[in-house]
């Protein structure tokens, strides 16, 4: 194992090819500065979102950790193996990753989950954080771009799931997509979401700090309204 910096570098077992490959883990310890409304945090200089999606440097494939290290069903390992063992797909392996190694990285992953036809939740979530590498970097035009996609797979996800998923209720799917419309500045769609969780009592007591979030949220749309007069 080798460390540098904030990351260390450990080998795994690609679950298509099966050979060896090494991939950058982070600390968990990281100065947090400020999380936003659409749970994007933000750390100090460092950016683990960098490194939320493995890459085999072998025959390409990427994934979060989560899909690496659990059984992947069959015909999908038939599927991602048809594609990746019959061409000659190497990713360079990057100790230390930029914003083109990491928006490559969860490009790459969002292709893969089409080709299988994936969840939403997780083509979601994959999306919704590229989106944030690129607020980071200032690049609002592609920010808004992913943001875009993510909510249109959370929606989907919200038609088409049972929750928990990817870490998720269904309550906490209905704020990010909330959230993400006001980033959006498309506040109409925002509030039928919000008023769905704020009306529940029963979110109150059962998921509060979700309740909360969206309470304030509402009150920040209310407020920005009423500061434009409408």
């Amino acid at each position: 194992m080798a460390e540098i910096g904030k990351t260390f570098v450990v080998e795994k077992i690609c679950p298509i090819c099966e050979k060896k490959m090494r991939v950058v883990k982070t600390r968990s310890r990281i100065q947090v500065l400020s999380r936003d409304e659409d749970a994007c945090t933000h750390y100090q200089d460092f950016n683990p979102y960098y490194y939320t999606v493995w890459v085999c440097e072998n025959c390409g494939f990427a994934a979060d950790e989560n899909t690496f290290t659990t059984k992947i069903p069959d015909r999908h390992l038939n599927i991602l193996r048809n594609i990746l063992l019959t061409r000659d797909i190497k990713v360079p392996f990057a100790a230390e990753r930029t914003i083109e190694n990491a928006a490559t990285s969860f490009r790459l992953a969002l292709k893969y989950q089409d080709l299988i036809r994936g969840k939403a939740s997780k083509k979601a979530k994959y999306a919704h954080q590229l989106a944030w590498i690129y607020r980071e970097a200032g690049n609002k035009e592609l920010e808004t771009e992913y943001l875009q996609l993510a909510v249109e797979y959370y929606e989907q996800a919200l038609a088409t799931e049972h929750f928990p998923a990817e870490a998720l209720t269904d309550n906490a799917v209905i704020y990010l997509i909330a959230a993400i419309y006001r980033r959006l500045g498309e506040e109409k769609k925002a509030t039928p979401y919000l008023s769905k969780l704020i009306s529940d009592q029963s979110i109150r007591s059962s998921e509060p700090r979700i309740y909360d979030k969206a309470r304030d949220l509402w009150g920040d749309i209310r407020a920005a309204r009423k500061k434009l007069g409408k």
